[in-house]
């Protein structure tokens, strides 16, 4: 009972009993059985000290089978003391008692199969064992073979007392002195010619499609554990370098209008014009692009399902900042755009641009903002610090970052990405024959809905007799989702998943006004195992209150941008009996 004290909630521990839930084939039993795995075998004192110093693994698997384990895990783990910020990392002598190992050693240890082995200030921690107990299942396995610092920094629960008391129990060694410079120096702004060379610090985590500049977007399993995306693993779109902006000298101008050009300061946008605030999901309009890619090649980054998050944004409206700038009735008679121009910049000076309607600017129930904060801090610097525009139910590319000047216009902006980029087209359309002076450009985005756990190609034991399925749906322009069908046999059969549009444990929100449904619901579904399949595949599909629907397939679809990705996802599961389960276990089994 002691234990249970410790516990300031069981829910989440639910997800462990076998007989009720999905489980993606954790390899309990090799974990406790594979005591040696280093990919040093010459290295016998290293071995030793795995060896010797290595928890009871018997205690843990017994307590694990019986519920018991997850729980003293979990208990543990939400311990209130704090210490991490205290912990310091002891300077390696000769004299030192542990194996020193280089970073080259750890990362080799970077699967279940190879030990999974992380570093914490200076320390080397092999956590093979902990891996079936970790409270949030084998995301742990995301730090394999990689510092963990970044990956705890988005979980405050980690900093606490009882949580590095489990880690210690995995200590193996030290990291070398070298290393741990390295580690220090890279964290370091390197000033260089290179123009990303100021670029931001990113998270680990994050799947990178491009380098410079840099795109990336979050692992899907960990995309819906928030209602509101993390900064750090809302998914990053730069066209040019992040620029490096002084707030103190920030100045924004809007022009065009008939009360001549008007400049504002960053002190000004915050004190001048009253704060909004609105949470928004901002999509990519390649989302989805490498189900696009499997059909026929397209032109673009090779996004998966992920190039989409949700987010609080602040900032002063657009519109009465375009009304202090003179807008009025008499320019609605000749304006059609609103044009926006960021300070990110390629070698020729050009910079990023896009526009978006007049009608959506300046309208009341647009919610379009010049954003300065993000979850309630300032925008990071890959987000548009110190000022973005975010056009709420539009596609990402015309909610400018860095913002650097606006004009109201008769026209569409002149950039690349407004005229020759970011259009869809006909499946039969090929860049011989391409008029992107025929299409539109991609303003509001269409229905989507995606599954993000189970993955595809994960196993389930047939013992779970239920399968929980996740995800997100979103639809451009203000329509709310209302329902998410989710199939478990390709579409034979349906079930309503469970929508949610806020945190876990809050009360549920209230519907939001007509046209103003901003920001995404997440859905979840647990539903029993399709009877004597060996495989299922999972189907999604969402319908916005106008009743539009996803597509069935990618073909008809496809385009050779990739863009508008949003037929029905699918992953496939495998089913597998209880043997079977057990028997691939013992294949990874490594005895020395």
């Amino acid at each position: 009972m002691l234990l249970l004290r410790h516990c300031q909630s069981l829910t989440r521990v639910g997800h462990l009993k076998t007989q009720r839930h999905l489980r993606v084939a954790p390899p309990v039993v090799s974990c406790a059985f594979r005591l040696l795995g280093s990919s040093n075998e010459g290295q016998r004192s290293k071995q030793h000290y795995q060896h010797t110093h290595s928890p009871n693994w018997r205690h843990a698997l017994a307590g694990l089978l019986a519920g018991t384990g997850a729980v003293l895990a979990y208990g543990l783990y939400n311990s209130k003391a704090e210490r991490a910020a205290t912990t310091t990392v002891q300077p390696i002598g000769q004299n030192s008692s542990l194996p020193i190992f280089t970073q080259e050693e750890v990362t080799k240890h970077c699967s279940l199969e190879e030990r999974v082995w992380v570093t914490y200030k200076g320390s080397v921690y092999d956590i093979t064992e902990f891996v079936a107990m970790h409270p949030g299942g084998d995301k742990i396995l995301l730090a394999a073979g990689r510092a963990l610092e970044p990956f705890w920094a988005l979980y405050a629960v980690h900093s606490q007392d009882h949580v590095l008391d489990i880690l210690a129990e995995y200590k193996v060694g030290e990291l070398s002195a070298e290393d741990q410079r390295q580690q220090q120096q890279q964290q370091q702004s390197v000033e260089s010619a290179d123009p990303y060379s100021s670029d931001p610090d990113r998270h680990p985590v994050l799947r990178v499609n491009s380098l410079k500049p840099f795109n990336a977007e979050p692992p899907p399993e960990l995309l819906t554990d928030n209602y509101i995306t993390p900064s750090a693993l809302f998914f990053k779109r730069n066209h040019l370098p992040v620029p490096r902006v002084d707030p103190a000298s920030y100045r924004l101008h809007v022009e065009g209008l008939p009360g001549g050009a008007l400049t504002l300061s960053l002190d000004d946008l915050k004190t001048r014009f009253p704060k909004h605030t609105v949470t928004a999901t901002l999509q990519c309009a390649g989302n989805r692009r490498s189900e696009m890619n499997e059909v026929k090649q397209v032109k673009g980054l090779n996004w998966g399902i992920a190039a989409i998050s949700n987010a609080t944004w602040s900032g002063a409206r657009l519109r009465d900042v375009l009304l202090a700038a003179g807008y009025g009735p008499d320019t609605a008679r000749w304006a059609l755009h609103v044009q926006f121009e960021g300070l990110d910049e390629d070698v020729t000076g050009t910079t990023y641009g896009a526009s978006i309607p007049l009608n959506k600017a300046v309208s009341e129930e647009g919610d379009v903002l010049l954003a300065y904060e993000m979850n309630g801090e300032d925008l990071p610097a890959d987000h548009g610090y110190p000022v973005r525009v975010v056009v709420p139910g539009t596609v990402g590319a015309r909610n400018v970052k860095w913002l650097g000047k606006i004009v109201v216009s008769a026209e569409e902006s002149g950039s690349h990405w407004q005229q020759n980029d970011y259009k869809g087209f006909s499946p039969g359309t090929d860049w011989d024959t391409v008029d992107f002076k025929s299409a539109p450009a991609i303003q509001e985005l269409p229905i989507q809905s995606a599954i993000t756990e189970p993955t595809d190609g994960a196993v389930v034991g047939r013992g779970a007799e239920e399968v929980t399925v996740k995800g997100y749906a979103w639809s451009g322009g203000g329509r709310e989702v209302v329902r998410v069908d989710v199939s478990l046999d390709g579409g034979k059969t349906w079930h309503v998943a469970q929508l949610s549009s806020g945190e876990k444990g809050q009360p549920p929100t209230p519907s939001p006004p007509p046209g103003r449904a901003w920001a995404w619901k997440l859905w979840e579904l647990t539903a029993p195992l399709p009877p004597e399949a060996q495989e299922m595949e999972i189907i999604c599909k969402a319908v916005d209150s106008s009743y539009n629907m996803q597509p069935d397939s990618v073909s008809p679809i496809w385009n050779l941008r990739g863009v508008l990705s949003n037929a029905w996802h699918r992953v496939k599961v495998n089913i597998r009996e209880e043997e079977d389960l057990l028997q691939n276990q013992l294949k990874t089994w490594k005895w020395t």
